[in-house]
């Protein structure tokens, strides 16, 4: 084997696999269940050099293929581990790795994963907990034993790694900064929590074995913003509030976890320390690597933990991501259609009839719903510029509430559009009673759970429910919904008679057991045995009587 990875299965792990993969490398990845073959097949990464073998680094290892390089990125990442669990893996397992390595004859370098707050440091277990307590001891027993046995060994020292896949450390700060649960921040002005990329960290990784060895690389952005400046860059991609005040980590350790909700062995990451990193910027220099902007990386991985709802999903479209605090899915230049949901959904609404459907898709969430921010802008002018930068001539496909901002623009820019689909449109419809009676306030809405929520709109309860009902818990979300049932409720006799006017084609769908109150003169078809949301109970018979 050209090398083998030990915690192949880990973040890290797994990327640097790939990375090595797609050198032309043949590897063995250590791992004690292969979930590893399965992502990296979702990655689209070739497989032909990889080689997977079963190890426990806890116990020797014995019956291993041979490498030239042997990478240990594995360790129990985690914060509240008891002391027995977290040694196992971090100091003895880091040792075993080392000792099979020493037997190995054509051994070119040993690369062991430290951290930036570890490196050199006292191993307190009290002080620190176990997690960061242990991995300052595995450094310290890792040199040292490297020494004894004459191991070509380089540390690699990596600060908070952000990019798919990574919800812990970091991302529990931005998951509560994206759910409301951040008044304040702990620290002060000057706290530093420096990042690097996935991507960039994997690539260091594989240039290691070429370095001098004996180094230690402290692996990490230094144009890192300061915590506060950090958070306030993902909170305005995001559209959300960043908190304004700041709290002394000191008196964030005295008060009572249940009143900060922080986690004490996170408290001793947040500070103002710089770290050592001009050797890993003059080798990254050789190797012609280049870390990304901080700020485009941050953005970035908040698209990806928002559309994974932190780690609670998969996200059924991409690209993905917010634009100018809209969150908008799919391809905003080119679809063959836009999908705009009905209320209280948000764009996961499309996800079954987008199976349906034949070629690129555009879904956004619309203002002040689902995950986009609120805007100033009327919906009418917000949708105005979603399509400004769309150079085909899609079919609008609206549902419900959004049929009359669908209607509008078709009906001013007919030329824009290649025909309208109006599924159970609101103006022509009687209020759904069940729906208008569970959510006639913003805080019961807010309160539902996805059981009560798929009750009350007639829906099973599935990931499209589950999604909508995560987004009314978000701060303002249930009350903007309603606001946006009330507004709509005002237009209908508008509508109704702009629907008249329009001159593109129009399709329009109701269910059977929602059909239509008023008449039009445009063909209805009917989907039998369907309700309000057609889209997800009947998508291919709706897919059929969408254009293409």
């Amino acid at each position: 084997m050209d090398a083998i990875v030990f915690g192949a299965t880990g973040f890290i792990g797994r990327a640097l696999v790939a990375e090595l993969l797609a050198r032309g490398q043949r590897v063995a990845a250590a791992v004690r269940n292969d979930t590893l073959t399965p992502w990296l097949s979702s990655q689209d990464i070739a497989t032909a050099g990889l080689t997977i073998v079963t190890a426990d680094i806890t116990r020797p290892l014995t019956g291993l293929p041979q490498a030239r390089d042997v990478y240990n990125t594995a360790a129990r990442f985690a914060f509240g581990l008891g002391v027995r669990e977290a040694r196992a893996a971090n100091v003895t397992g880091a040792l075993n790795v080392l000792e099979w390595a020493a037997t190995l004859p054509g051994l070119r370098r040993l690369v062991h994963i430290s951290g930036y707050r570890v490196a050199n440091a006292r191993p307190d277990y009290a002080g620190l907990g176990a997690y960061e307590a242990s991995k300052a001891e595995a450094d310290l027993a890792v040199r040292a034993r490297a020494r004894e046995l004459g191991i070509p060994l380089t540390v690699a020292n990596p600060s908070t790694v952000i990019g798919p896949g990574q919800y812990i450390g970091l991302a529990s700060l931005v998951e509560d900064l994206w759910n409301g649960r951040l008044p304040a921040l702990p620290g002060d002005a000057d706290t530093f929590v420096p990042i690097v990329t996935l991507g960039y960290l994997s690539r260091f990784l594989a240039e290691i074995p070429t370095s001098p060895e004996g180094e230690d690389y402290w692996v990490l952005d230094d144009t890192t913003p300061h915590l506060p400046e950090l958070v306030g860059t993902i909170a305005g991609h995001m559209g959300v509030r960043a908190p304004r005040r700041t709290v002394p980590t000191g008196l964030v350790r005295r008060l009572p976890r249940k009143i900060t909700g922080a986690d004490p062995e996170t408290l001793s990451f947040l500070s103002a320390d710089r770290y050592p990193t001009a050797s890993a910027r003059a080798f990254a220099a050789t190797a012609g690597l280049a870390m990304p902007p901080a700020a485009d990386a941050l953005r970035a991985w908040a698209d990806d933990l928002v559309a994974t709802r932190f780690d609670a999903a998969s996200p059924w479209l991409s690209p993905y991501g917010f634009r100018g605090g809209t969150w908008v899915m799919g391809d905003a230049h080119r679809p063959a259609h836009v999908l705009l949901h009905g209320l209280p959904m948000n764009a996961d609404l499309w996800a079954p009839l987008a199976a349906h459907l034949p070629g690129p898709i555009l879904a956004p969430d619309l203002p002040g719903l689902g995950r986009s921010a609120p805007t100033a802008q009327p919906t009418d002018a917000w949708l105005a510029g979603l399509m400004d930068p769309v150079r085909t001539r899609p079919t609008l496909i609206a549902h419900s509430l959004a049929c009359g901002p669908a209607l509008r623009f078709a009906l001013a820019h007919p030329e824009r559009v290649g025909g309208l689909v109006l599924i159970a449109p609101a103006f022509l419809q009687a209020p759904g009673p069940r729906l208008t009676r569970s959510i006639l306030a913003a805080p019961m809405l807010r309160r539902m759970s996805a059981a009560h929520l798929a009750a009350a709109l007639g829906l099973p309860e599935g990931p499209e429910v589950a999604s909508a009902a995560a987004d009314l818990r978000r701060p303002g979300v249930a009350r903007r919904v309603i606001a946006a049932m009330r507004a709509a409720s005002a237009e209908r006799e508008a509508s109704r008679a702009l629907l008249e006017r329009v001159s593109v084609p129009v399709e329009i769908l109701v269910g059977s057991a929602d059909p239509l109150t008023a008449a039009t003169g445009h063909r209805v078809t009917e989907i039998p045995g369907a309700g309000h949301y057609p889209q997800i109970t009947h998508p291919a018979q709706v897919a059929r009587s969408c254009p293409s």
